[in-house]
């Protein structure tokens, strides 16, 4: 039997996060070799553990779970959920505009199926997380890349926003807080992408799962809550505010003049009811997360995990000669920047595969991101800050006789 050829839209599609250097790394732990794991967001990993008040709220209620729920989602969940968006300044949502799903992952696959036509454009950052490029590549649409622009902290560079829109642009993409970045973007920039959707007449996808993991004093600023005359799709989640990757609970929220999304709403109603609903079970510690924001402020606070990683690797980062960064705001990500005129580096996978090998540590390479040059990789900084140092110690001892042929 001849074999049977994939889908050509799956061409493209890729993951390293999950890619082949981690599998190489999965080989090495299953030989007995210690890899310490810079390449996934995954808290649980590092020893966080989710707040009591959503234990209880899972411990207390698991026997509501156990039957179908509505299709966008359990009433005091999306309650809660509107709730948060409003005070956070989105105007006339209710929570029928709410849909929680499996993960902003199939949020995402449902946003675009109900949106995209094969061959529509839809502008996304570079840097960027890949599940945004790939789920265009699986819809049949075209992801057009705008570039952010590090000199700037990282944000959005409106000029090429401008030369990448043709008469296929259906919808511009907005990751704030960034990942893999940890950039933190400011109102104004927000507004100047509001207003380039709002000439163009284009949808606004904006991805703030991160926006309750912000630093420094800063403040995430909602696109939606600037943009009431757009039709704003707006994912989130806990994962990573309240430490249940493994819940995948995340949701959507569509906002924007009711003529416009009426038959958007209509579409994805029809995508939820065909998988019948969202997994009730981590649905319903939603609204104890929602009313437990302190958890999340103790870990970004001084003091706290998340803000002494930060601190850590980047007191250590500041040691390396040819390795330049852009502090992050928000998340536990870092995109530091190589000097690879110094290291002659010119395939940034075989770098973090060479870095792999040789001291165990598993990065993700900037191309993974769908950063065009070899110059980038990505960090995780979620394992305690004298692990996070020590690694950061061993980057620079590897790359201190390190050239690519």
């Amino acid at each position: 039997m001849n074999s049977i050829a994939p889908s050509d839209r799956m061409a493209n599609v890729h993951s390293d996060i999950r890619g082949p250097v981690f599998e190489k790394a999965m080989k090495m732990v299953s030989s007995g070799i210690d890899v310490l794991r810079l390449n996934t967001g995954n808290p649980d990993t590092f020893g966080f553990t989710m707040p009591d008040s959503v234990r209880t709220a899972l411990i207390n209620n698991v026997d509501k779970a156990v039957g179908y729920c509505d299709l966008k989602g359990m009433p005091e969940a999306r309650n809660a959920i509107c709730d948060y968006h409003v005070v956070k300044g989105i105007l006339d949502l209710t929570p029928d505009d709410i849909f929680i799903g499996n993960g902003v992952s199939e949020l995402v696959n449902m946003a675009m199926t109900s949106f995209l036509n094969p061959g529509d454009e839809i502008l996304i950052p570079s840097p960027s997380y890949s599940l945004w490029t790939n789920m265009a590549y699986i819809v049949g649409a075209t992801p057009v890349l705008y570039r952010c622009d590090e000199a700037s902290g990282w944000y959005p560079d409106v000029a090429d926003i401008l030369k990448k829109i043709t008469p296929k642009t259906r919808a511009i993409l907005i990751i704030n807080p960034n990942n893999p970045t940890g950039s933190l973007y400011s109102k104004e920039i927000l507004e100047q992408i509001i207003q380039i959707a709002r000439e163009h007449k284009l949808l606004i996808c904006s991805d703030e799962i991160y926006d309750r993991l912000v630093m420094d004093g800063l403040e995430h600023v909602s696109t939606a809550a600037l943009a009431p005359d757009i039709p704003v799709f707006t994912f989130n989640g806990l994962s990573k505010s309240h430490i249940v990757c493994g819940f995948r609970c995340g949701w959507l929220a569509i906002s924007g003049p009711r003529r416009q999304i009426g038959d958007l709403i209509a579409s994805i109603t029809k995508l939820a009811a065909m998988r019948l609903c969202g997994n009730a079970l981590t649905q319903l510690v939603i609204p104890a997360a929602m009313g437990d924001a302190q958890s999340t402020k103790t870990l970004i606070s001084p003091g706290g995990r998340i803000y002494e990683q930060r601190e850590a690797t980047i007191n250590a980062l500041d040691q390396i000669d040819g390795i330049t960064y852009v502090k992050n705001s928000a998340a536990f990500y870092l995109f530091p920047k190589i000097d690879v005129k110094k290291f002659n580096i010119t395939n940034d996978k075989k770098f973090v595969l060479d870095l792999l090998e040789s001291k165990h540590i598993l990065l993700v390479a900037g191309s993974g991101f769908d950063w065009p040059e070899p110059d980038h990789f990505r960090i995780v900084m979620l394992p305690e800050p004298k692990i996070l140092s020590n690694a950061m110690q061993q980057i620079g001892d590897f790359l201190s006789t390190y050239r690519q042929e």
